[in-house]
């Protein structure tokens, strides 16, 4: 499950309130596209603003709905004590793993940050993946942060930032992570833009935005980039590149949502408040760029 195309579906909300309904469809669309596994509450699907209740509801959803293919429940909180109760409950969900980024508003340095990494893996039944988004988080990891983590036990995955477009700069990237941390652990990069970038790289797995409601692109570069054929990857990848650029503008969170919305598998204004979604323009670019790259199913 940590390799190939982790799908990052949106936890929608109806009314201020969670819409299983409407969660268990772009759940199910993800389990018969035929990913390889599905990241239920990661920042695509909202998690630092929903309570423990609606977090353990949406665990429970996406394990009841995706069938064979595993499930990743995201755990991430500002507290240690927090994060472990998340953690037991995604385990008690069935999730196949659990996915933990250092939320913080407080700064926190490096000894803190693996403390977290420590004290919640020892309760850990299910194998971890560590999850580095310094733009949302606002925590650094360095490769020797990433090494000590990584030889704890149950880590099995590290989610990267994005990498370089340059060949050269993102092998040399994941050549140098790569270098520090068990052979086992495998490596997947975030990013959607660079992601067929970060695959020929010699990243395992994407962990991905778009495949969360759109998977069918997302496969596509997956599939080519495991079979050896980068320049179809990259092809498919640039076909993308007005999706990326209103990603670069709008931000992936806020444009995922817009999609799914005028796709009609969410409510409309799913997010939750005070997180208002796209407004008319963004959202008028939004369905054109749907019909110009066919992505509607």
């Amino acid at each position: 499950m940590f390799t190939g195309l982790s799908a990052f579906p949106l936890t929608p909300l109806r009314d201020d309130a969670f819409d299983e309904a409407a969660y268990a469809g772009l759940v199910t669309r993800l389990a018969e596209a035929g990913v390889d596994s599905i990241a239920a509450l990661g920042s695509t699907g909202s998690y630092m603003y929903l309570e423990r209740n609606e977090r353990r509801q949406a665990a429970r959803a996406a394990v009841e709905h995706a069938g064979a293919i595993p499930v990743i429940v995201g755990i991430g909180a500002l507290r240690t004590s927090q994060v472990q109760a998340l953690a037991y409950d995604a385990q008690e969900a069935g999730a196949s793993a659990v996915l933990l980024a250092p939320a913080t508003y407080q700064g926190l340095g490096d000894d803190e940050v693996f403390s977290l990494f420590e004290d919640v893996t020892a309760g850990l039944s299910v194998p971890l993946v560590v999850y580095d988004n310094p733009g949302t988080t606002h925590v650094t990891f360095t490769d020797e942060l990433h090494a000590r983590i990584a030889s704890l036990a149950h880590v099995a995955s590290i989610k990267i930032p994005p990498v370089s477009t340059d060949p050269d700069a993102a092998a040399a990237r994941v050549r140098n992570l790569r270098d520090r941390i068990p052979a086992e652990v495998t490596i997947g990069v975030s990013g959607d833009g660079s992601a067929a970038a970060g695959l020929q790289a010699g990243c395992d797995a994407w962990y991905s935005v778009i495949a969360g409601t759109l998977p069918a692109p997302a496969l596509a570069i997956t599939r080519a980039a495991q079979a050896g054929d980068f320049e179809a990857a990259l092809a498919e990848s640039a076909r993308l590149a007005p999706l990326w650029s209103l990603f670069a503008e709008h931000g992936s969170y806020r444009v995922t949502a817009a999609i799914a919305e005028q796709l009609g598998l969410v409510a409309g204004y799913s997010l939750p408040r005070p997180v208002q979604g796209l407004g008319t323009a963004a959202r008028v670019r939004v369905a054109e760029i749907i019909d110009e790259l066919h992505l509607a199913p």
